[in-house]
């Protein structure tokens, strides 16, 4: 074989060494990509669960100072 049929080979053997190593580190920022997605979407649900909470408790509180005013206002009433 000729030095220079030698030379293309080698040098498609590196370039395709190369394209490999790019692969599996798009593969790797892919994954690390998807790991990071994941992590705030659990974020996001947590979140959105703590949210739900306390609105209730809000809504309860409400509650709770609509009666404490209508008892209050009872007491007032009374002679």
């Amino acid at each position: 074989m000729s030095d220079s049929k030698k030379d293309i080979i080698l040098e498609y053997k590196d370039q395709i060494r190369i394209l490999r190593e790019e692969v599996a580190e798009l593969q790797d920022a892919g994954k690390t990509k998807d790991a990071a997605n994941k992590r705030c979407l659990q974020k996001l649900e947590n979140t959105d669960e703590d949210l739900d909470k306390a609105n209730k408790e809000i809504e309860k509180l409400k509650k709770e100072i609509k009666e404490l005013k209508e008892t209050s206002k009872l007491m007032a009433e009374l002679p």
